[in-house]
């Protein structure tokens, strides 16, 4: 019950801490390319991979260390990030490293509308190029599907439970079709059947608990040699 309750406070410690912050950063750094500058300074090993995503990528990092060094990963999830913006950040938080995977989870943000409305298709362009530059420097691209939510907190006039499967199978469509990129599976396995998380593996109905990261954990360590 503690560590629910911390997971909570840090939930929600984020969530104020990036609206507050938010729009002043996107008026001087719009990518956000300063977040991880320093960190990438001192990154002295290559990386097996690299976990390139949003706030449920960031949060999976910072809560959960023991699953992250050990294996030599590297975490580079921003809260509120759309597929937009880590194109552009794609170079220096994933290339630089030349890892041999990139897990890439992407898309509920943009599904959620931060950044203004786009289009499923404009998304899988985003996300066709991050692959295609991943592939040209012989990285492993790990596409993996958006999680499920029922609502998102910060956007609750926004549907995700139809979008989301929908993103999701133009990713695997792509994935199926395209050497040198694996579909990976996280919905399927956190779905209550109504194209919402588990009520066990959410803390808002969107991000995850501890219990949520343990399935996500045991899915993608299947992909990684």
């Amino acid at each position: 019950m503690k560590r629910f309750l911390f997971t909570i406070a840090l939930l929600l410690a984020s969530f104020v801490s990036f609206s507050q912050n938010f729009q002043a950063l996107q008026k001087r750094d719009w990518a956000f390319l300063t977040r991880y500058a320093e960190e990438n300074a001192t990154v002295t090993t290559t990386p097996k991979v690299v976990f390139m995503g949003d706030s449920i990528t960031e949060f999976w990092a910072r809560q959960r260390p023991d699953f992250f060094a050990p294996n030599n990963f590297l975490g580079r999830g921003i809260g509120g990030q759309t597929t937009s913006e880590m194109l552009v950040r794609f170079r220096q938080d994933v290339l630089e490293f030349h890892p041999k995977y990139v897990a890439l989870m992407v898309g509920t943000n943009d599904i959620a509308e931060n950044n203004g409305i786009i289009s499923l298709e404009n998304m899988m362009d985003n996300i066709i190029s991050m692959c295609e530059l991943a592939k040209a420097n012989k990285i492993k691209v790990l596409l993996c599907s958006v999680t499920p939510c029922k609502e998102y907190p910060w956007r609750k006039e926004v549907d995700p439970k139809s979008k989301i499967p929908a993103f999701n199978a133009l990713m695997k469509e792509y994935a199926d079709k395209t050497k040198g990129v694996t579909y990976v599976d996280y919905f399927s396995a956190l779905t209550d059947g109504a194209n919402a998380c588990k009520a066990e593996y959410t803390v808002d109905n969107c991000h995850l608990t501890n219990a949520g990261y343990e399935v996500l954990e045991s899915i993608i360590l299947k992909y990684i040699k």
